[in-house]
C-alpha cells in the first residue's frame, strides 16, 4: 500500500484520529497538508510529525466554506495535484436526547458534521474529475449505523455523511474516483475524554461506567485505537483499495455482531 507521490488532505488533521491518519499516510509515502482550526495545536501536530515539508498546516475553520475550498486550493499549491481527501471534521457538540435537544444543538451539530464534507469534496472534485482519479474517504461512525441515546443529532448527521458518501460514489465512479466511509466505533481519544463524563451522565452512569458500556459491545474487550482506524483509511487511499467504493468500513471491535 505504497503511496509514493501521492498527496493527500486531511481536515481535523491536527490531533486523534487525524492527526493518526496523517502520520500512517506519510509513512506510506504520501506528502499531506493537515488542517485545523487552532493554528497553535496545528504547530504542534506538525512538530509530531516531523515530516518536513512532506507534511504542511493550512489553518482555518473547515466549516466556513472560504476556509474550506483554501485548504484544497493548498494542496494544489504546494504539491501540484491531489490525490487523497479525508473528510474527519466532526463530533457530537454535546449529548441531548430527542425529547430535549434545542434547535441550536440541532442545527450545531448537522453543520459540524456535514458542511465540511460538501464545501472540501465539492472543491476537490474540481481537481480530482478532470485527472480521473481520486480517493474521497469520510470519517463517519458507528453511531451513523447503530446509534446510542442521547446522540440524536450526531447519529443523524452520521447517517447522512454515509448517504452523501453512497451518491458520491455512485457519481464519481466514472471518473476513477472512489468514495468510501470509514466508521469507527468508541476511540478513547483526547475528545471522549473531554466529552464522556456528559455522556456518561446522560446514559445514566458514570465515566468507568461509559467505557465499560463500550467496550461490553465489542468482541475483542477494548475500544479502538486512532491508529487502526488509519490502517482502514490507508487501505481506501492505497491501490489496493480500488475495488472498493460506497462502502462502511467499521473498525469498531465487531461491536454490530
Amino acid at each position: 500500500m505504497d503511496l509514493s507521490g501521492q498527496t493527500a488532505l486531511i481536515t481535523g488533521g491536527t490531533r486523534g484520529i487525524g492527526l493518526a491518519i496523517a502520520h500512517r499516510l506519510l509513512a506510506s509515502g504520501a506528502r499531506v497538508v493537515i488542517t485545523g482550526r487552532d493554528e497553535g495545536t496545528g504547530r504542534e501536530a506538525l512538530a509530531r510529525l516531523d515530516a518536513g515539508g512532506d507534511a504542511v498546516l493550512c489553518a482555518g475553520d473547515a466549516m466556513r466554506r472560504a476556509d474550506a475550498e483554501h485548504a484544497v486550493d493548498s494542496v494544489i499549491e504546494h504539491f501540484g495535484h491531489l490525490d487523497i481527501v479525508v473528510n474527519n471534521v466532526g463530533g457530537a457538540k454535546d449529548f441531548a436526547t430527542v425529547a430535549d435537544i434545542t434547535d441550536d444543538l440541532w442545527h450545531e451539530t448537522l453543520a459540524l458534521n456535514l458542511d465540511p464534507a460538501l464545501y472540501t469534496t465539492r472543491r476537490a472534485l474540481t481537481h480530482l474529475i478532470p485527472q480521473r482519479s481520486g480517493r474521497v474517504i469520510n470519517i463517519s461512525s458507528m453511531e451513523g449505523r447503530d446509534p446510542d441515546p442521547g446522540l440524536c443529532a450526531y447519529a443523524a448527521a452520521k447517517h447522512a455523511l454515509i448517504g452523501l458518501t453512497r451518491v458520491l460514489a455512485k457519481e464519481v465512479g466514472p471518473y476513477g474516483i472512489t468514495a468510501n466511509c470509514v466508521c469507527p466505533g468508541a476511540v478513547e481519544t483526547d475528545w471522549v475524554l473531554e466529552k464522556g463524563p456528559v455522556a456518561a451522565r446522560v446514559l445514566g452512569t458514570d465515566y468507568p461506567g461509559l467505557i465499560s458500556h463500550f467496550t461490553g459491545r465489542t468482541v475483542t474487550g477494548r475500544l479502538a485505537r486512532p491508529d487502526e482506524v488509519a490502517a482502514a483509511v490507508l487501505l481506501l487511499a492505497s491501490g489496493a483499495g480500488a475495488g472498493i467504493t460506497a462502502a462502511c468500513i467499521p473498525v469498531d471491535g465487531g461491536s454490530t455482531v
